[in-house]
């Protein structure tokens, strides 16, 4: 099986330029090819982890990655999905968050100076410094405003109001594709299904200025069977930067994963070979803890290594038969909680991250959704003094969510 056939099977691909070109080229391993992550943050997270182990795939396969970080295009925003417009960023955080980013893809892909090796690319090179007249008049003239307006990137934007900043979205990432394509020989473009009109975007320029023929393929987005985007909790988004998410919490994300959802994952995220995976496929009941157990395990081994992934499973079992671990996340009571030596229940919930407001924690309190040391408690006036906590008891809400609480 060559590795086109493989993301099919795992169903990572929704859409393709040329189905049989690009099979050939992957498998082949004759791709040049780059996915473009736009510096948001200082983390990259779930939502690109996707694109992550296709780079990975890609480049076990032969093929070269390019890792293009949107230094410029990150000055304007991507509009796809948006409901409202994207906060400016200046140079200098851009710059760090790049950075970052780096740090991050080196567990996934192998930068360096070999044919095959990654390479990391950012946009500002050439964005920064376009004059507008020129780019217009070479750039711009090629794009329909019609069919830019039918594009599903500016659905969203559209109903509230799409800014002629964000409209120069299209252009930037055709233009990212067309630069590219000439300067680093790159023949191929990969992204988020959403990003199909973009993509094609850039295909349809090089073709118009350079007469040749360049590849776009995407990727599935990451949803659970309820159709909404995976990587996402109570308190935000699940992080790749340890700092962001523990990787006990990470580890913690995938195990809790719907029943429905987790051969879907397996097959998606991790590396295990196919026959392994097909043969997951009729498990039920405790097999299917079992196989999330699995998920867990190789997605927080992948991320943080395997040490970490470890103690992340030995913390969580240990939880769950009623035992403290010394690697079970922890939070720690500051002085500044405790009222006439003590610290309320309603106080611990919301500071340990378990619940999102005092509101929030009275009703999951109320509707016996807590228990402490393993005692469901209905008083949200409760309280505990520094004596009771000094040995560290296990907080829960509800079944799956816990914390090891300590004066």
């Amino acid at each position: 099986m060559g590795v086109y056939e493989e993301l099919v099977e795992r169903g990572l691909i929704a859409q393709v330029t040329d189905e049989e070109e690009i099979r050939k080229m992957v498998n082949e391993g004759k791709a040049t090819f780059y996915i473009g992550f736009d510096p948001t943050a200082d983390s990259l997270h779930v939502g690109h982890f996707m694109a992550l182990c296709l780079m990975k795939r890609l480049q076990m396969a032969g093929n070269k990655p390019v890792a293009l970080i949107g230094g410029g295009t990150g000055m304007i925003g991507d509009p796809s999905g948006r409901q409202d417009l994207r906060k400016m960023m200046t140079v200098e955080t851009i710059q760090h968050n790049c950075d970052c980013f780096r740090k991050q893809m080196e567990r996934f892909i192998h930068f360096g100076d070999a044919k095959d090796d990654a390479i990391m690319v950012n946009n500002a090179d050439w964005l920064m410094n376009l004059n507008y007249i020129e780019f217009l008049r070479d750039i711009g003239v090629h794009f329909s405003v019609n069919k830019m307006l039918a594009a599903r990137c500016y659905e969203n934007r559209m109903e509230q109001g799409l800014t002629f900043l964000e409209f120069n979205y299209m252009l930037m990432q055709g233009y990212d594709f067309y630069r590219l394509f000439q300067d680093y020989g790159c023949n191929m473009q990969f992204g988020g299904d959403d990003q199909w009109s973009n993509m094609l975007a850039g295909t349809e320029l090089i073709r118009k200025k350079l007469g040749k023929d360049a590849h776009a393929m995407t990727i599935t987005l990451l949803l659970n069977s309820e159709g909404k985007k995976m990587g996402k909790t109570a308190n935000g988004a699940v992080w790749l930067d340890p700092e962001k998410t523990k990787p006990y919490d990470f580890y913690q994300y995938w195990r809790n994963v719907d029943d429905a959802d987790v051969i879907k994952c397996i097959k998606m995220l991790t590396f295990l070979p196919m026959e392994e995976i097909r043969a997951m496929e009729g498990w039920q009941g405790a097999e299917l803890n079992k196989a999330k157990e699995i998920l867990a395990h190789e997605l927080t081994e992948l991320v943080h290594g395997k040490e970490e992934a470890d103690k992340a499973e030995a913390a969580a079992k240990a939880v769950f038969s009623g035992a403290m671990s010394d690697n079970m996340p922890t939070y720690e009571v500051k002085e500044a909680d405790y009222v006439d030596g003590k610290v309320d229940l309603l106080t611990i919930l919301v500071n340990a991250g378990l619940c999102t407001s005092r509101g929030d924690a009275r009703r999951n309190v109320e509707q016996g959704g807590v228990t402490v040391a393993d005692e469901k408690v209905t008083d949200s006036k409760k309280s505990y003094t520094k004596d009771e906590l000094k040995d560290g008891v296990v907080v829960k809400r509800g079944k799956k969510n816990f914390i090891k609480v300590i004066a």
